[in-house]
């Protein structure tokens, strides 16, 4: 995850500010982030509370399952009424832009990038197909 607020951003913020990084299990966005825990979940810097935790949904598995499953099934409904994941991927602009792999190929540049792999382009993947 790209570091997206510094340190001296964090510094000008008002006293009693909060932030809550959801993207901690992949490093945080706030250059400031710890991971912390559900049983000491703040720390704070420059007066500013941090709240880390990775997995937050873990703390209301149930809940949370319940809204994963909200999101897919319609998802998994709609990939079987278009025949199958390829034929979704290519009708489908907003799900297409969250498959970073497929067909055992890296396919987002990004983490290409950031792990010095090799990705191919998910649409020249489709166009073969």
């Amino acid at each position: 995850t790209p570091c997206i607020v510094s340190e001296e951003m964090v510094a000008s913020m008002k006293p009693g500010a909060v932030i809550v990084d959801v993207s901690i299990d992949q490093g945080g966005c706030f250059e400031t982030s710890e991971v912390t825990t559900h049983s000491n979940p703040i720390q704070i810097k420059h007066d500013v509370l941090h709240y880390g935790v990775p997995n937050i949904a873990s703390k209301v598995s149930r809940t949370a399952s319940h809204a994963l499953s909200n999101i897919f099934a319609p998802i998994i409904l709609h990939i079987g009424e278009h025949g199958g994941v390829s034929n979704y991927i290519k009708r489908n602009e907003g799900f297409r832009n969250g498959v970073y792999v497929y067909q055992g190929q890296l396919t987002n540049k990004v983490l290409s990038e950031a792990f010095n792999l090799p990705h191919t382009n998910l649409d020249l993947i489709i166009e073969a197909l």
